[in-house]
């Protein structure tokens, strides 16, 4: 896709090259372009167009409230002193990540552009891009990937009766198998990259992996798959809930990300001198995640239903420490070996759906390139489960919300990886969830969020 006109503040898109996209769609039978956004709360927003309409889509978007990056999973919005009732942003549709999702409709992520044509300041998809950059300045190819966990449920958000479920097993696949198939078509036909799907621990929950990518490709991914996933689950009559814990004591639904780094080629995770090959560069991305994990906790796993997965015991990750295939620590790493043939990476198991995944995947790779470019040394492993170390109260991350927030809002880290406006703005949906909630108790607050991120 060409741009016409490369000046950042008034880039256009070559309007005959939209033409034929919107020109292919129409033969492809789709009738509405759904352009997406998402906003501090985790939660997908989107304006939708006729197909005729991509071009203005594309160039000069479509408007939307500066309160649309601070709408709340409950429907409140949470203003700032920046973001109020007055102002306009224009939600411009990204063409070419355009996908036909079928039943007459295609898809594409959005940014968020100021009335002059700037980007805005609160977007959270150019952050992403600007780590990315970064990344590439720094002489380093990033990539990334997701696993995303959800329940199936009865269609008004209720538990579907399920009494022998069997936690990764063939009974429970086959007890979905036309919802499972139809999944794969449908996320096969919009060349999503699926890498696995399988049945979870908990009761009617499935996991979907996702392909490396790019770091943009990779949540824009993400986020088709998250709504290709509901779209299924809809035509077989029941709903998919993204929550962090759809129900108390059933399994948690993660979002776990997975990042490797390379350097001419090189990966800077393995063919080095540090345990399992873990090179100087790749001990010091490894340092950077773990030296900000804890202020940046509320951009991984930040919603009131977080605190509620993030717990020893979990697999959720929940100390904040690295390991090799360690599934209690919050750093996962994986060497580089036969049975891992994307080479080595490090997989951060604390996010879960109800995150941005913009914003997460930028904390990661930020804090990634902060340690290579401050040289921190790798901590020290820890090999077996963190909760029963001689250190396991100094590692067990503090996910009590109000606490994370504090930390985050006197994180310079965050304040340089995302500017004052985002963080602000999400310490605000935050506390919004916090205080609406406060005397809620954790069966009321599961209920209510359940369907807040499908």
């Amino acid at each position: 896709m060409t741009w016409i006109n490369e000046d950042p503040k008034n880039y256009e898109y070559d309007v005959q090259e939209l033409d034929l996209v919107a020109s292919r769609l129409s033969s492809d039978g789709v009738d509405l372009l759904v352009g997406t956004a998402l906003d501090f709360a985790g939660v997908i927003r989107s304006k939708a167009v006729p197909t005729r309409r991509l071009r203005s889509f594309a160039n000069s978007g479509m408007g939307a409230s500066p309160s649309w990056v601070v709408f709340c999973a409950d429907n409140g919005i949470a203003f700032t002193e920046d973001i109020g009732v007055t102002g306009d942003l224009r939600l411009r549709l990204d063409p070419t990540r355009v996908r036909s999702i079928g039943e007459g409709m295609a898809w594409a992520p959005t940014d968020y552009f100021e009335q002059d044509g700037t980007p805005s300041k609160m977007c959270a998809r150019t952050s992403l891009k600007r780590q990315e950059a970064r990344a590439e300045s720094l002489g380093l190819t990033s990539l990334m990937g997701v696993e995303l966990e959800f329940n199936l449920l009865a269609e008004d958000g209720s538990e579907l009766h399920e009494p022998n479920w069997a936690g990764y097993g063939m009974r429970s696949l086959i007890s979905k198998r036309q919802f499972l198939t139809d999944l794969t078509k449908t996320l096969e036909d919009a060349g999503v990259g699926t890498e696995q799907i399988h049945a979870e621990y908990g009761v009617n929950q499935y996991e979907v992996s996702l392909a490396p990518m790019s770091p943009v490709e990779m949540a824009d991914t993400a986020l088709l798959a998250r709504i290709l996933i509901c779209l299924v689950a809809s035509r077989h009559n029941m709903a998919a809930s993204f929550s962090p814990l759809a129900f108390v004591g059933g399994a948690g639904n993660g979002m776990h990300l997975h990042l490797s780094l390379a350097r001419n080629g090189e990966n800077i995770f393995s063919q080095g001198n540090g345990p399992h090959g873990i090179s100087q560069d790749g001990g010091s991305a490894i340092g950077g995640v773990l030296d900000s994990v804890s202020e940046l906790l509320a951009l991984y796993a930040g919603s009131i239903v977080s605190s509620l997965r993030l717990q020893p015991g979990s697999w959720s990750g929940a100390a904040a420490c690295w390991g090799l295939e360690n599934r209690e620590a919050a750093l996962r790493f994986l060497a580089a070996t036969p049975g891992n043939p994307h080479g080595a990476n490090i997989e951060l198991k604390i996010v879960d759906p109800s995150s941005n995944i913009y914003l997460a995947s930028a904390a990661l790779l930020g804090s990634a390139l902060n340690g290579i470019d401050q040289h921190l040394e790798l901590p020290g492993e820890v090999a077996g489960n963190p909760s029963e170390s001689d250190n396991s109260e100094k590692l067990r991350l503090d996910a009590e919300p109000n606490e994370s927030l504090r930390r985050l809002e006197h994180s310079d880290v965050a304040r340089d990886i995302f500017g004052v406006q985002i963080i602000s703005g999400l310490i605000a949906v935050r506390r919004h969830e916090i205080e609406v909630f406060q005397n809620s108790t954790p069966d009321e607050i599961t209920s209510a969020l359940r369907l807040a991120w499908s």
